[in-house]
């Protein structure tokens, strides 16, 4: 099916589109509900995370004795996704055992470092897809009176060439592709649209008289911004425009800016690059490092920082150090850099936090200001 669903940004309407993770989904609804009638199926309806109902054709159906695999088309909608009218697949097989084992198939990788979500060895089939495949064949299995569980093998024929055009490799994800979506539903975001709706956001709230607000990058900062108490009225999106957005709110008059970012975004901004994205620039464990040997760390602590892939891997190695007062220094030195970007015209704090080990740090200032936007 085409999502018939759409979204302006920047004067333009633009198409939304649904992620791998929604692709696996439906192809192992199909997959399950084909083994357990020994029927094809045509098509099949799930349900996003994002409330969203999608109803999806299914191709490439075969059905044996106790295996059964089709696949579902990638649409991307109108976002320049590498993975956009990819064919992907799963193979369902039964087991004894109540829920769901996951496997890699072609094209679909292996964790084998630590420090992301999944556990070192298992297929690169992010949290959410899973959820979203787990409630949905517990759903058939109900529905077809089945008591059992599934064995189910996502692949993605192109995922190994697809691959080398993202950062997989470089985070230790070999094989082949992630399967992602944490709403089950791509949002198109061109760079220039997604620059103006962020302005149009901010320029909402200093229009009603706000000149107090919160930057994060993304989900990951609201979520923890929503975990301190803090107001989402006043919560604006930066994404890895950092230095776009600093620069938007100095022209709108904001006089104070609470910043709440993860610690692999925010310690480039303590390295003073204001375009976080990874494609555009990565001095993470330089900076981290740099830093770490400022305050006087050895030089086994330094190169086990430099050796690390995420930042969470290198928090383990920092923290084991027991560098002083390490994150606040980290906080106090992107507060001076984001200053610096507005020539002091705002008062920025800043919190450090990361998935693994929650609050790291904060600058000086950033507890009066969080209690001056916390909701009442």
């Amino acid at each position: 099916m085409v999502l018939e669903r759409y979204i302006e940004k920047g004067g333009k309407r633009m198409r939304y589109g649904y992620t791998t993770g929604s692709c696996a989904t439906a192809a192992s609804k199909g997959a399950a509900i084909m083994l357990l009638t020994q029927e094809l199926v045509d098509a099949v309806a799930i349900d996003t995370p994002k409330g969203w109902r999608l109803d999806l054709e299914l191709f490439d159906c075969q059905v044996g004795p106790d295996w059964a695999r089709c696949s579902v088309i990638k649409d991307a909608g109108d976002d320049p996704d590498v993975t956009d009218g990819v064919r992907v697949f799963a193979r369902v097989s039964l087991r004894d055992e109540p829920g769901v084992a996951f496997r890699a198939g072609t094209g679909v990788g292996t964790v084998t470092k630590k420090g992301l979500s999944l556990a070192v060895g298992e297929p690169a089939i992010n949290p959410v897809p899973r959820e979203m495949m787990t409630e949905t064949l517990s759903q058939v299995a109900q529905d077809l009176d089945y008591s059992g569980g599934f064995v189910v093998e996502v692949a993605i024929p192109q995922g190994i060439e697809l691959a080398r055009r993202t950062f997989n490799p470089k985070l230790g994800i070999e094989g082949g592709l992630s399967v992602v979506g944490t709403s089950g539903i791509v949002e198109p975001m061109s760079e220039e649209s997604l620059k103006a709706s962020m302005k149009l956001e901010l320029s909402t709230l200093t229009a009603n008289g706000c000149d107090r607000v919160i930057f994060v990058p993304g989900n990951y900062g609201k979520d923890f911004a929503d975990s301190l108490g803090l107001d989402e009225a006043c919560l604006v999106k930066t994404s890895n425009y950092v230095g776009f957005m600093l620069e938007e709110a100095e022209r709108q008059g904001v006089k104070e800016i609470l910043f709440v970012g993860h610690l692999g975004k925010l310690v480039k901004v303590a390295g003073g690059l204001f375009h976080t994205h990874s494609a555009v620039c990565d001095g993470r464990m330089e900076i981290l490092a740099a830093n770490a040997a400022w305050l006087g760390a050895d030089r086994e602590c330094v190169d086990g920082i430099m050796k690390s892939r995420t930042t969470d891997e290198a928090v383990a190695v920092i923290k084991k150090a027991g560098i002083p007062d390490f994150f606040n220094h980290l906080a106090r030195r992107a507060k001076l850099r984001c200053e610096a970007k507005v020539f002091g015209n705002i008062h920025i704090e800043i919190i450090l936090f990361s998935k693994e080990y929650g609050f790291l740090g904060q600058s000086d200032g950033a507890e009066a200001l969080k209690e001056a936007l916390c909701i009442r």
